[in-house]
């Protein structure tokens, strides 16, 4: 009768159906003591805590032999570890530093840094695609863009771009378009080129954004409206910045 909880090797499918129900109101019970949290910010202790519940109490779900107080038990203790860190972390700054990754600089003053790319191994394209996501397809207005610990993107334009709208100077502005990238990490996209112009056009815009050669720029790329953003390879990180995460 109590094979559901006990556990036995031919376990009926209406014994899987019940820990199913157990399980499910269990998990539930335990998220709702844990307290809400937002899914697109899950820190590292958060996620670690997901992997280990959901295969803790999946076994019972696929082996019909194993007894199911085991695994409920294990996952309480879990979670209430999790619990006991989530207060540490949320008292103590250290602490939550170690488990929380810190925002990163990917945009400083308008110029990316392709270096702290790398350390997060972000692509161009992974970085223009968020840049959209944010309603900030131009570059050239982006002052600051910040990678966030929950692994967002997040954007601080230019004071002129963000404090005034054209709707607010009631002026028509002629739409910008798609940007299209020119140059990424250093190699001339040829396909993009000849839709706005040749190599000797290239390397005159570049020269007039102080950059010798084509090698030596990061990104370029050029909206409908014919305005050109350039930012050259190896970027520095300003470190007087750094204290507004602080």
């Amino acid at each position: 009768m109590f094979d559901f909880w006990t556990g036995a090797e031919s376990l009926p499918v209406y014994g899987f159906l019940i820990r199913a129900v157990i399980v499910y109101i269990y998990i539930f019970v335990i998220i709702k003591i844990l307290g809400q949290r937002s899914m697109v910010a899950l820190n590292p202790i958060d996620f670690l805590f997901a992997v280990i519940i959901g295969d803790i109490v999946g076994e019972p779900l696929s082996s019909g032999d194993i007894p199911l107080a085991g695994p409920l038990a294990a996952a309480a203790l879990i979670a209430g570890i999790h619990l006991f860190l989530s207060i540490i972390a949320l008292k103590t700054p250290r602490f939550r530093r170690i488990i929380e990754d810190e925002p990163i600089i990917i945009i400083e003053k308008g110029k990316i840094l392709n270096k702290e790319m790398r350390k997060v191994k972000m692509t161009v394209e992974s970085l223009l695609m968020d840049l959209r996501l944010q309603n900030a397809p131009d570059l050239s207005e982006i002052d600051y863009a910040i990678l966030e610990a929950n692994g967002q993107i997040s954007v601080i334009k230019k004071s002129q771009y963000d404090s005034l709208t054209p709707n607010d100077m009631l002026k028509q502005v002629a739409p910008k378009g798609y940007p299209t990238v020119l140059i990424q990490d250093g190699i001339i996209v040829d396909v993009n080129l000849k839709k706005v112009g040749t190599k000797g056009w290239l390397e005159e815009q570049l020269k007039k954004h102080g950059i010798k050669d084509h090698t030596d720029c990061f990104l370029m790329t050029m909206d409908e409206a014919g305005q050109i953003y350039v930012s050259q390879k190896n970027q520095r990180v300003d470190k007087i910045k750094k204290e507004i995460f602080k």
